[in-house]
């Protein structure tokens, strides 16, 4: 995973190591992609990336000094339960890990020109941190609108120079759970209405690093 954020590259390998025991969720797309690397814009919200459910968004948003855009925090963990776009499999299974913190990665940047920052959502298990599923909302009219979401798992999106990246790890049969065949890192653009896929890049993983080839045998 060379070139991906470090929070992506948590979640990745952490997921590699259960992701062959999920099934997959379908990736389905509000938009079309593209690939690119490099640090997010902003960072997860909350610690450890996990969101607190009792959060509620702020009343006033605050405009950052270096941008002029306005930020206003949201809840993450509301937003996703009340989204009819996700599935009834990740709604089900996002629950508190200790207490009302919730395996949830927020992030806030500009990826669609709006007023408001975007708000990028992951939302993983708790004990082995795959990412299940991933969102973008655009705030329009007042309420956050899903632009965006991605959900076979492993996944995990971020804000890359305002662009939205998304990281997909990909098995083949008969991988080992700790060493996936591939990955795929695809960055995507704003156009008016969607995103459009801008470039998608495809890293093969060596069999050998894993240690999964068996040798020839000795004439």
């Amino acid at each position: 995973m060379r070139g991906l954020g470090t929070r992506a590259r948590e979640v990745l390998t952490a997921g590699s190591t259960a992701a062959a025991g999920l099934t997959a969720l379908g990736l389905f797309l509000t938009a079309c992609a593209t690939g690119g690397t490099g640090a997010r814009d902003e960072g997860p919200a909350g610690s450890e990336a996990v969101a607190k459910g009792a959060a509620t968004p702020t009343a006033s948003a605050s405009a950052s000094a270096s941008t002029g855009r306005v930020a206003k925090r949201v809840d993450a963990v509301q937003l996703v339960k009340d989204d009819p776009q996700v599935s009834a499999s990740v709604k089900r299974d996002l629950k508190p890990c200790v207490g009302d913190e919730y395996p949830v990665d927020v992030s806030y940047g500009n990826l669609t020109g709006g007023t408001l920052d975007d708000v990028v959502v992951n939302v993983m298990t708790c004990g082995d941190a795959v990412g299940v599923g991933s969102y973008v909302y655009r705030e329009e009219g007042n309420k956050y609108e899903n632009v965006f979401a991605a959900e076979e798992p492993p996944v995990y999106a971020e804000i890359d120079r305002g662009d939205l990246v998304v990281t997909q790890q990909l098995y083949k049969k008969g991988d080992p759970v700790s060493y996936p065949s591939s990955e795929e890192v695809i960055t995507y653009g704003w156009s008016a209405t969607r995103f459009v896929e801008h470039s998608r890049i495809h890293n093969d993983y060596s069999n050998a690093v894993g240690g999964t080839d068996t040798p020839a045998p000795a004439n």
